[in-house]
């Protein structure tokens, strides 16, 4: 292992914002892995295990050693008749990955299409999109204690998923590395069309390779490509709120879109941004180069290549200004280094 010093990370991160590694040096195999967290811990330095590079902002130069995750591999465990268990590599691409489960018939991601990223930042956000989360596949985690080297096995329970939240955003944050996912697919279709925006794209007797299909199609609408206009997909959570001020909101704003999330309620962040005026506007001043993408209001775009300490100032006045007007606070949803 021969790490690279003073390394660009703009090509390794979909906001293209031009921050630099002190070190950064490829783990393709668990020895590479525990060879570089070593190559870290020698030297007193911070490590930071990068995926697909689509959920983070780096608010500045990273003055440690980054560790790009290469694991690869697909394996079967166990095959019913009527399901399969499978162990996936941390770095495999996530939408490359749904792509090869639906061509094998092994459904449950259709919904989960096009979500940018690999497999093994999965759990750590929960992924979800159109009515399924991956809590609802999810059947285990493997990785590396940070503390002990020692590798690890966590059931779903053990990773206590919630909305865009686990364990590994909370208790074990910087001290666990998903190297392996594990998940249970079915083998008969089973599509779910619960949001509506999905299910007025195709009929109800639609195949699980269709509905993935429509959900491509309503994800190229309303998300840019970051290869074109750098982005993080959604920007911001959408904000959990008691009953009471749901109420008091909904009597405000009779149009502010909400659901019931487990005897609370869950606004869509997308409308309070753009009720707030932001839907297709660009920084200005300290803040020129970022802004709103014009077709979707959750999503925060870096078109000037900006640091990363621009975007969050952007962001910040962005979640001020929707406070201001709702009484309601924004949470940003990548991850900030």
């Amino acid at each position: 292992m021969t790490p690279q010093s003073d390394v660009s990370l703009q090509a390794l991160n979909t906001l293209a914002v031009p921050a630099r590694a002190r070190y950064l040096t490829p783990a393709n195999s668990i020895e590479d892995l525990r060879e570089a967290l070593a190559f870290a811990r020698e030297r007193a330095l911070p490590s930071l295990i990068l995926g697909g590079g689509s959920n983070i902002v780096l608010s500045g130069d990273f003055d440690g050693v980054v560790i790009p995750l290469q694991l690869r591999g697909i394996t079967c465990l166990t095959e019913q008749e009527d399901w399969v268990e499978l162990s996936v590599a941390a770095g495999e691409n996530w939408d490359d990955f749904v792509r090869y489960s639906l061509a094998q018939g092994w459904f449950g991601l259709e919904n989960l299409s096009a979500i940018p990223g690999n497999v093994g930042a999965a759990p750590i956000q929960n992924i979800g999109a159109y009515g399924v989360e991956l809590s609802s596949v999810l059947t285990s985690v493997v990785g590396l204690d940070l503390e002990t080297g020692a590798e690890r096995r966590l059931s779903r329970e053990d990773c206590e998923l919630a909305y865009r939240d686990s364990i590994f955003k909370g208790a074990l944050r910087d001290r666990f590395v998903i190297t392996e996912v594990g998940l249970k697919l079915s083998k008969v279709a089973n599509t779910n069309l619960s949001y509506p925006a999905l299910a007025a794209e195709v009929d109800a007797s639609a195949s699980p390779q269709e509905v993935s299909a429509a959900v491509r199609a309503v994800r190229a609408r309303k998300l840019p490509s970051p290869a074109e206009l750098p982005n993080a997909g959604s920007f911001f959570k959408n904000p959990i709120v008691s009953s009471e001020q749901a109420d008091t909101l909904r009597e405000i704003h009779p149009t502010l879109p909400m659901w019931p999330h487990n005897g609370q309620y869950k606004l869509a962040a997308g409308w309070l941004v753009e009720q707030a005026g932001w839907r297709g506007r660009s920084g200005e001043g300290e803040q020129a180069g970022v802004g709103i993408f014009r077709e979707q209001a959750l999503v925060l775009i870096n078109p000037g290549r900006c640091p990363g300490r621009r975007i969050l100032q952007f962001a910040s006045e962005i979640q001020a200004s929707v406070h201001a007007q709702f009484s309601v606070n924004l949470d940003i949803e990548p991850r900030v280094y």
